[in-house]
Parts: C-alpha cells; structure tokens; sequence
C-alpha cells in the first residue's frame, strides 16, 4: 500500500488552496499578518510522493516561497530540507498532524494541527510552537480551496 491508500485524509488536501496565516506571540499580540497560496500535490513519477509549495506575500509587497518534497513511510510523510525537518500522519477522517523543526532554530519545535472541512473545501490550521516546555508562539491560518 502506498500513500494515496494509508494518509486519505491528508490526500483529500492535494489542490490549491489560498489563505491567511497570523503569528501570535505568547502574550497574545499579533506578530505578523500574511496572504498565503498553498499547492499540495501528489506526483505520479520522481523521488517525491507529496510535494507542497508554499507562497507567502505580505501588504508590503515581500514575498517568499518554499518547496517541501516528502518522502513516505509507514503511514508517514516525512520531510527533511533546508529549512526544516518533520513528519506527518493523518489523525482521523479529518484531521492531519505535523511536527517539524527549523533548522535555523533547533531550540523548539512545531506541532500543528490541521482541520479539514466536511466537503474538502475549507481549512482551518494552528501551529504550536514549544520553546523549553512552554507554547511561545501560535500561528493560525484559515485557507479556502481555489476552484480548479
């Protein structure tokens, strides 16, 4: 069995998808405020089984995008790049999880959790980041499916 039979859940994802992510701090301040285009995708062919691109652009005109090829093992994406390492399993008929780490910041690391709507089109997502045993950073991202 392969990843399209093992992680359903995370396969109901391939697609586009746009959205907002918001950093909060500890404290409760938003940090940051930034558009985002999603593409997760599942190639037929090539080293990868899941490939997800990322584009981000703020009102200030900055943008940035990151590519994170997976690879996949028992009931697992698993992603190893430049700027990040983690893995990702599906929890429910809704529900994926990852945790990851930045390479540039060993120091902590990520849990998110990412909700997927009945009819595939909405998403809500949070990232936890844990820092010394405690939560110093959440992210929380609302996205909409692009219509194909």
């Amino acid at each position: 069995m392969g990843i399209r039979e093992e992680m359903t859940t995370l396969v109901r994802h391939e697609g586009e998808w746009e959205g907002t992510y918001v950093y909060i701090d500890e404290d409760g301040t938003v940090t940051d405020r930034h558009h985002a285009h999603l593409t997760c995708a599942f190639p037929g062919e090539g080293a990868y089984p899941y490939m997800q691109t990322n584009r981000y652009r703020w009102d200030d005109g900055r943008r940035e995008e990151f590519r994170f090829p997976a690879s996949y093992a028992d009931g697992r994406i698993l992603f190893d790049t430049e700027r990040m390492s983690g893995h990702a399993w599906d929890v429910d008929e809704r529900i994926t999880v990852l945790t990851w780490t930045y390479k540039h910041d060993p120091s902590g690391y990520f849990y998110e959790m990412i909700h997927l709507s009945e009819d595939g089109n909405a998403r809500c997502r949070t990232w936890h980041f844990i820092q010394d045993g405690r939560c110093t950073r959440r992210v929380v991202i609302n996205e909409r499916r692009v219509p194909a």
